[in-house]
């Protein structure tokens, strides 16, 4: 007995039609909302900028000029700064100071990240609310303490001394972004590596770390931008020229009657230089490593 199978009938209709991604993009950049991004984008931009451009006008055009466009150029300014003020003295201690301080809220931030996010105690809660509740102290209020802890441990007039504090004043937060960036790895991977015969270190090191790298990026160049700039610690804990950093040099251009704007100009772009270029090497971790850092706390 032949038994007869019957298909379905086949929709000889074609499927909708995708739209492309011009055509998606040409849907979602309509002119009413276009302007409503770029405008304020220019504005915010020229906003930006503006205050930069004078900057790098006034440090290398000659002294008396008024030309808005720079012509001739020239770095007598530079030279004043770097050789009769002292800054290449300056740039050495803020680079050894930022470094120092990278390096020590790196790896703080992580031992004490990695802590808080995989370990359970007694008074966590109440210690991630004094690390918040620190964020809103203002560092002159530290002054008065640090000086004389600093005075009776000899770390007046070091470099020693203004990475401690600035490592102390940086912590809190780093500690915060380092252990919500770890919450995110997933402790599963920990665990299996641990039963493959792994100790806890050796895993963190092999599974952990190496996820790490935006917030790593994130944390230690912000220690390093916030050390860069530090004038009050800087001010307050050294009196000696030697011991000076760059935002404590930049004072030197101020006398108290007139200021050479040009010798100011030229300090301010020795200054913003090793800035701008730490943002445009690690830019694109920054926003990975904040964000990563911020969802869960």
């Amino acid at each position: 007995m032949t038994e007869t199978l019957t298909r379905p009938p086949v929709d000889a209709t074609p499927p909708p039609r995708q739209p492309t991604k011009r055509r998606r993009r040409a849907v979602a950049e309509e002119p009413g909302k276009r302007w409503m991004i770029h405008v304020p984008l220019v504005l915010y931009l020229l906003f930006t900028l503006i205050p930069f451009y004078w900057m790098i006008v006034f440090a290398v055009r000659p002294t008396g000029s008024t030309q808005l466009v720079p012509w001739p150029i020239t770095f007598e300014h530079f030279d004043t700064v770097w050789n009769d003020i002292g800054f290449g003295i300056f740039f050495y201690n803020s680079v050894v100071m930022g470094l120092g301080v990278l390096v020590f809220v790196t790896i703080l931030s992580v031992m004490g990240g990695y802590a808080l996010a995989r370990f359970r105690f007694r008074g966590q809660r109440v210690f991630l609310l004094a690390m918040l509740c620190s964020q809103f102290i203002p560092g002159a209020m530290m002054l008065i303490p640090l000086f004389v802890i600093f005075k009776g441990l000899g770390l007046l007039n070091s470099i020693t001394g203004l990475i401690i504090a600035e490592v102390a004043f940086q912590l809190p937060l780093s500690l915060i972004l380092m252990s919500g960036f770890i919450r995110n790895i997933s402790v599963e991977l920990e665990e299996a590596a641990m039963v493959d015969g792994c100790s806890r270190l050796r895993a963190f090191f092999a599974v952990v770390l190496p996820q790490l790298k935006p917030a790593l990026v994130a944390v230690g160049s912000f220690a390093f931008i916030g050390a860069w700039n530090q004038f009050l610690f800087a001010l307050m804990f050294a009196t000696r020229q030697d011991k000076f950093t760059l935002p404590v040099g930049l004072s030197f251009t101020l006398g108290e009657f007139n200021t050479d704007f040009g010798a100011l100009a030229a300090g301010g772009v020795v200054a913003a230089v090793p800035v701008v270029l730490v943002f445009a090497v690690v830019q694109r971790f920054l926003v990975q490593g904040l964000s990563a850092g911020a969802v869960k706390g």
